[in-house]
């Protein structure tokens, strides 16, 4: 594959206005996989004009594709719907769009993952990729007052050559935004032990480790991304609570997770929300941050989760607070996050997002396979 052209940081723009203050607060997204946050209106008119096929022709059509029987149906949908995307506006408005929905629900930095290898492999440039991604960042920044740093991942299926190639990618673009690199696809066969050098490529350039690990798999796969990769923040993590000298670890050296709880639902992750582990892990510890994974495929927002997140029991300003932790940006802008966080009026902010749970619980229900009933039920309970 031949070298990109050199991609040097441009020109930063002035500072634009920040998002107007929103009644649940102010929020940080840091797991959202660009890719997964593509409404279906928006991946049909990519399709038409990519010229390409999806298995559904409508709107409705693909509502239903989107109804997810378990884990590996996600990544069959996720892999067939996501073909579309080719092009580097494509890559720019999906990055764009996303920013302007996060913004009506109070993001103020957001942390994107996108796999470029599904791409590459099906002729996109690996450049338009990148380009577009970057771009539309900055639009992003300009547009809505949105801080986006972007984490490419590397699937759990490449071959070790393949993943030190986007490794590589990663580097040549960490002046562009790129701060960190992650893993991701099936956690189930796929340990993260054979990635290390890929990582260990990026962590010499500065890019932090962000793989996904405990969402499907236990213990052992969290072990694995902390040691073998040096993870600084995990996606998912949930099942680390099988594992109290596991838990006390991440506690203890402050390891961020970032959970996505509608996610875990709708994947079979876990049975139902009551028994849902981010307020255990909090209650150990362990700083969670709240996510939605793949927004659109699972028919959440960043409102809906942090309504879920209150009716479980989780308090906004910790939420917040670990976001602030485990956000991989420059000082300032942590600084200016941090600043942020505490200018907030957090009692007022709890007391919207848990008059915000029951509508947040409808449309989880709405939006359900048949785990639906547990997620009334166990929600309801935990409140």
């Amino acid at each position: 594959m031949s070298e990109p052209a050199a991609a040097g940081a441009p020109a930063d723009p002035p500072t634009p206005r920040g998002p107007a203050p929103h009644p649940t607060g102010p929020k940080i997204e840091l797991h959202v996989h660009l890719e997964g946050t593509v409404r279906p209106a928006t991946l049909l008119a990519m399709a038409r004009r990519n010229g390409e096929t999806l298995p559904a022709s409508t709107v409705e059509g693909l509502t239903e594709l989107y109804r997810f029987r378990d884990f590996d149906h996600f990544i069959q949908v996720w892999i067939i719907t996501t073909h579309v995307m080719r092009t580097e506006a494509d890559f720019r408005q999906v990055v764009v769009e996303y920013a302007a929905e996060a913004a009506a629900h109070g993001a103020v930095y957001l942390e994107g993952i996108f796999s470029p290898w599904f791409r590459v492999a099906r002729g996109v440039r690996v450049e338009e990729i990148f380009h577009g991604y970057a771009d539309g960042a900055i639009e992003a920044r300009e547009r809505y007052g949105v801080e986006v740093r972007l984490t490419p991942d590397i699937d759990r299926m490449l071959s070790v050559e393949d993943a030190l190639e986007v490794a590589r990618w990663a580097v040549r673009f960490a002046e562009r935004g790129l701060v960190g690199i992650g893993l991701g696809g099936p956690e189930s066969g796929h340990p993260p032990e054979p990635y290390a050098p890929a990582f260990a490529l990026a962590a010499d350039a500065g890019l932090a480790a962000v793989p996904h690990a405990g969402e499907t798999e236990g213990p052992g796969s969290v072990r694995g991304a902390l040691d073998a990769l040096g993870a600084r923040r995990l996606r998912h993590g949930i099942r680390a609570l099988e594992d109290p000298a596991l838990v006390r670890r991440l506690a203890d050296e402050q390891i961020v997770l970032d959970v996505c709880p509608v996610s875990n639902l709708r994947t079979r992750s876990v049975p139902d929300l009551a028994g849902h582990s981010l307020v255990a892990l909090g209650a150990a510890g362990v700083p969670c941050s709240l996510a939605t994974d793949d927004p659109a495929m699972f028919g959440t927002d960043l409102g809906v989760e942090h309504g879920v997140a209150a009716g479980l029991g989780a308090r906004s300003r910790d939420l917040y607070a670990a976001g602030v932790l485990g956000a991989l940006c420059d000082e300032t802008t942590r600084d200016r996050l941090r600043r942020l966080g505490e200018a907030t009026d957090w009692d007022a902010v709890e007391r919207a997002a848990l008059a915000a749970a029951p509508g947040a619980l409808a449309a989880v229900g709405a939006a359900s396979t048949d785990g639906a009933a547990d997620a009334r039920g166990g929600l309801a309970g935990a409140r």
